[in-house]
């Protein structure tokens, strides 16, 4: 299917659907494409599976007090698709900072109501800031070759087209001034520290290659600071900075020997085997170093091979500490880069969580691939991350200390960057279309990995009463789903993130259970390493590996915008009626002594009442109508003589028949866990498959036979399902409770009684003073 129909599939679900889309049972193969030789039934890479290679070799200067990058690449494109090529796109995702680009002028208008400082500064300096490539000539062989800037995409125009099987050489000549990261908040720019020295994040740089693919051709979306998605290929990058100058950057080192010293190649070897982070660029170093600054340059080398993309950062003023570390026998390398302002947060967490989170991932997915990873504090808002570097920016207070959210922040987010080393960065989803498939995936691995560096670690996604906000989203009309485009997204960080989190954590917790889930899941990730995988890649993998039809998940979850609520809206005890009249009598004496007699009734008891009625009593005056008849006795027996031995056996079962209602709210199927508690006080669970939803999707009785009284019954009671209502989810439905607080009355604003208070207190501090 291509990708647009799909596309429009999945924002219709958005809509009211007729009533035959809205059976959640129903299969998806009419909204799947077909599979074929390039992509299989199973979700695996079929024999005819292709994709395009593009190799780079680049020098760049790095301008210092011009804030700007000079560069020449030279690219080799291979076209091992079907198709003769024509042109080739690539992005100049720096573009996006010129004044008219697609995302200044898109740009809806802020809420001044709540505008900050750093916010006000960011629209200033966007609106004076001249950003963008500047490319200088496109050539091949020395001769010019025809090119056109379209935004943030320019087109290449070859001689001749580029045939199936062919490559194609040219290169690219191009500057440009890297932005204030600190400004911008973007993902790469500089910042400038206190002492006036700078720190560079330099990602999305040069001009590179658009993804071509079987699915849709070009993907030319313009850049509107969404991520990207590229080619594999392999890496030859020179980087030119100042002498004084600390580079990390994708790739191997090439040339150690002239840009590191003795002493930083000497502590690299006693970091290989330490078993704690070594400092290869210590704080005494820094502090020599920001006395001035080189007049000379250096030139560090690194060469990556079947990587993605390429990134590198800068600084004189940057700390650098090492360790090794190995994964499934292989050496590793972790590195931290961060400024003195990074303290003893930075040195004593962001190595150690490097490590935590490539050998987590490794175990869930695959082993890491790479032979380093990287942490660069800089100043980019959230994180971002590349291939074998990734960004983040959270930092201590200037005297040192951090909260308890700065921690688990910092650590959470170097996880969840490094993580994205598999997802996209290996397992090349296209980000530009499919935002969950990197984002999604990623944060559910990232719980896994939080929750394996300590006990009770505070992930944002694991309890429902600390994801609230997101079970608040999905009940609400603002819910786009899961499988639209990221530009159409209302909240990205619900659709994008959380909520294919939260589906994923209910796929391996409620769904399939761990073992088979992470089995289905590993599967997925090696079979698309180093490939580029689709949704239904994703979807038909994990359920041949699952050995489950999940249709009824994906559907539910991915492509349209219900959520769960199921509620018990009553339960019913029956009890075998067996006939016998002893039984029977019983057994209605006891309801009646047990029914609760009205007011008038009671009141009645204490009336006067005839004695001595004589002649007026009879029969009845004395009849015990709990009492079976000799009748009665003789006609039950009479029917068991004529039973058979196994419809005797039936009537002496001492079992109840509890059938309990639930109520599809919400309107997504899901399974239904039970917690059922009988009068004893014991309990048992039981795991209601969504099945049960399969005839019908609005209301079902589901049978509980106990041979104990059953006193409650509760849904979901370990929060496993997403169910964004839990106040229905009992039966009898339970007491509920909330603590309030008593509020002081607030004063009415006075600015004269203000005025005087702050001269009173100008007064105290001058005379403290003096």
């Amino acid at each position: 299917m291509p990708r647009r129909l799909l596309l429009l599939v999945a924002l219709a679900a958005a809509a009211p659907l007729a009533a035959q889309d809205r059976d959640p049972f129903r299969q998806l193969d009419e909204l799947w494409p077909t599979p074929s030789s390039i992509r299989r039934p199973t979700g695996a890479p079929g024999p005819d599976y292709w994709q395009q290679k593009v190799d780079y070799e680049i020098r760049v200067r790095l301008d210092e007090d011009a804030k700007a990058l000079t560069g020449t690449e030279r690219i080799t494109y291979q076209n091992n698709s079907p198709d003769s090529l024509r042109y080739l796109w690539l992005q100049l995702d720096q573009n996006r900072f010129a004044v008219d680009s697609e995302e200044a002028l898109a740009a809806a208008a802020p809420d001044f109501a709540g505008m900050s400082y750093s916010g006000l500064r960011s629209l200033l300096y966007r609106k004076d800031f001249r950003g963008g490539h500047r490319i200088a000539r496109v050539t091949s062989g020395g001769e010019p070759v025809g090119h056109a800037v379209i935004g943030t995409m320019m087109r290449v125009d070859p001689p001749r087209p580029i045939e199936p099987g062919g490559d194609y050489t040219f290169t690219v000549d191009w500057t440009y001034p890297i932005p204030d990261a600190t400004a911008t908040r973007t993902r790469a720019g500089y910042e400038v520290f206190d002492d006036g020295h700078a720190g560079f994040a330099i990602a999305q740089w040069f001009p590179r290659l658009c993804a071509y693919t079987d699915v849709g051709g070009w993907q030319t979306k313009q850049t509107t600071g969404q991520e990207f998605a590229l080619e594999f290929g392999d890496y030859t990058v020179a980087i030119t900075v100042p002498a004084d100058h600390t580079v990390g950057s994708t790739g191997t080192l090439q040339n150690p020997e002239a840009v590191l010293s003795q002493t930083h190649r000497q502590r690299l070897v006693e970091a290989k085997t330490a078993k704690s982070p070594v400092l290869i660029v210590d704080d005494a170093e820094i502090a020599e170093r920001a006395k001035s600054k080189a007049t000379d340059t250096k030139t560090w080398v690194f060469k990556a091979e079947m990587v993605r993309d390429f990134s590198w950062c800068s600084s004189r003023k940057y700390l650098w500490d090492a360790q090794g570390f190995e994964v499934s026998g292989t050496p590793k390398w972790a590195y931290s880069y961060f400024p003195p302002e990074g303290g003893t947060l930075w040195k004593r967490y962001s190595t150690a969580a490097v490590i935590h989170a490539v050998k987590t991932y490794s175990k869930f997915a695959f082993d890491y691939p790479y032979p380093k990873m990287i942490s660069v504090c800089a100043p980019l808002g959230g994180g971002m991350e590349y291939p074998m570097i990734t960004f983040q920016g959270r930092r201590p207070e200037e005297d040192g200390t951090y909260s308890e959210a700065v921690k688990y922040g910092l650590i959470s987010v170097i996880i969840h960057e490094v993580g994205h080393n598999w997802f996209p960065m290996v397992v090349n989803s296209d980000e530009r279309q499919w935002r969950w498939m990197d984002e999604g995936m990623n944060s559910f691995i990232q719980t896994l990995a939080e929750q394996e560096w300590e006990g009770d670690y505070p992930s944002r996604t694991i309890r429902a009463d600390r994801r609230g906000s997101l079970l608040d989203y999905m009940r609400s009309d603002r819910d786009r789903p899961v499988m639209s485009a990221p530009e159409v997204l209302r909240n990205g960080g619900h659709n994008a993130y959380s909520k294919p989190t939260l589906a994923l954590t209910v796929l391996r917790e409620t769904v399939l259970g761990r073992e088979v889930f992470d089995f289905a899941f590993k599967q997925y990730a090696e079979r698309w390493k180093f490939k580029r995988p689709e949704p239904t890649d994703f979807f038909r993998s994990m359920e041949d590996a699952a050995g489950r039809d999940l249709d009824w998940f994906w559907r539910t979850w991915f492509y349209d915008t219900d959520h769960v609520d199921v509620a018990v809206t009553g339960v019913t005890r029956y009890r075998l009626d067996t006939g016998d009249p002893q039984v029977r009598k019983a057994r209605k004496k006891a309801e009646d002594e047990s029914r609760v007699r009205n007011l008038t009734s009671r009141r009645n008891d204490g009336l006067p009442k005839r004695t001595d009625l004589g002649d007026l009593g009879d029969f009845y005056t004395s009849y015990d109508e709990y009492a079976a008849t000799p009748g009665e006795i003789e006609k039950f027996e009479k029917l068991v003589a004529e039973l058979e031995p196994e419809e005797k056996a039936v009537l002496k079962t001492e079992n109840d028949f509890y059938v309990v209602t639930l109520r599809n709210l919400g309107g997504m199927v899901t399974p239904v866990p039970l917690t059922l508690t009988f009068g004893d006080g014991s309990t048992q669970s039981l795991k209601i498959p969504a099945e049960v939803w399969r005839y019908d999707a609005d209301e079902v009785r589901k049978l509980i036979i106990t041979d104990k009284p059953l006193v409650s019954v509760r849904v979901d009671a370990d929060e496993e399902t997403g169910d964004v209502n839990p106040d229905n989810n009992a039966f009898p439905p339970s007491m509920g409770e909330e603590d309030f607080t008593l509020q002081k009355p607030e004063k009415s604003e006075n600015p004269m009684q203000e005025a005087a208070a702050a001269k009173e207190a100008g007064a105290e501090k001058a005379g403290d003073d003096k």
